[in-house]
């Protein structure tokens, strides 16, 4: 049985597909007119459907090499798992996440080239709520492991 998230990625990724065909027709039947004005617009809702199949591969590849990751690190027993106070929520607190971040950048400082310590800081920062800065963490990871 598939993840929620998966089914989730799945049922997104498929209203995404049907946005982007009903604007590439709408885009081709601009283009096939006479007028010059409409060729122009239809040129130009062109480039969101190529912007869109190119953003739908790039973070499809992103989630099954992250996929890939964990399931090698799972299966070392390495997957990260941070000890500290955590919140009602489960979370880590703030003071404890912080403590999380600071030993998983030792071990990036440490080996940069590891795909290992870049996925564990992504996940650090995660449990620290900055999801801008795991994206790239987790984005460098997955770039690392791709050329291993």
């Amino acid at each position: 049985m598939r993840s929620p998230a998966f089914l989730g990625a799945v049922a997104m990724t498929v209203i995404l597909a049907m946005y982007v065909a009903f604007v590439a027709e709408f885009a081709w039947i601009l283009i096939s007119t006479g007028e010059w004005q409409a060729r122009t617009l239809g040129i130009a809702m062109m480039v969101l459907p190529v912007i869109a199949g190119w953003y739908l591969i790039v973070e499809w590849r992103l989630g099954m090499t992250v996929q890939k990751m964990a399931r090698e690190l799972e299966a070392r027993g390495e997957l990260p798992a941070f000890q500290g106070e955590v919140t009602t929520m489960g979370r880590l607190t703030a003071e404890a996440g912080e403590v999380a971040y600071r030993e998983a950048r030792a071990d990036v400082d440490a080996e940069p080239d590891s795909w290992e310590a870049w996925f564990t800081v992504a996940y650090a920062y995660e449990e620290n709520r900055d999801r801008s800065m795991a994206r790239k963490s987790l984005r460098h990871a997955a770039d690392l492991y791709r050329r291993r």
